[in-house]
């Protein structure tokens, strides 16, 4: 299999982490929408919604996304791509889509442990726990209409690229 890969899932879910473990295991290349979206602009994401709004931001995203998309790559993509449905249909005809999933409390204590404002700019001001809660409730069905496959998130990343792979294999396989 040589299709893209993409990654979804909410703040935290690791697929950053996730998709570089996966990429070793596959011999893929490795691309981070939001790392590309960033490096490109030569600004933080916080600048960029601060500067210029999230509908501006959310733009670049898919345009970023498309630019990225190759075969044999593994992408992780920003939590809230999916808020987009040229992204879905565009993952879900371009590649093969992974949602992480992780209970709100395994998010929530990820991102107290490495909370990266820069990178994650919070969404609606509240707490952590409460943001996260909220921000799962309001996409959670999207991440499962766009995927390809769901994955537990919560173990190791090792133990999630098992499951992606048993998942990729069973694909296959059917």
């Amino acid at each position: 299999m040589t299709q893209p890969i993409f990654l979804i899932g909410a703040r935290g879910c690791g697929k950053t982490t996730v998709g570089e473990a996966l990429t070793r295991a596959c011999g893929f290349a490795f691309i981070d929408t939001d790392q590309a979206l960033q490096a490109k602009a030569q600004r933080s994401i916080a600048e960029i919604v601060e500067d210029e709004g999230w509908s501006a931001f959310r733009a670049r995203e898919t345009a970023t996304l498309q630019s990225v998309t190759q075969p044999a790559t593994v992408i992780a993509t920003g939590g809230g791509i999916i808020l987009s449905p040229i992204n879905c249909d565009f993952m879900r005809n371009n590649g093969v889509v992974i949602y992480l999933n992780a209970p709100v409390s395994v998010l929530a204590e990820r991102l107290e442990a490495f909370p990266e404002e820069a990178q994650r700019p919070t969404l609606t001001g509240k707490p952590i726990s409460e943001e996260v809660h909220e921000v799962l409730a309001q996409r959670d069905a999207l991440y499962r209409q766009t995927a390809h496959h769901v994955v537990d998130a919560s173990g190791s990343p090792e133990q999630v690229v098992r499951e992606i792979l048993t998942a990729l294999q069973v694909a296959r396989a059917s």
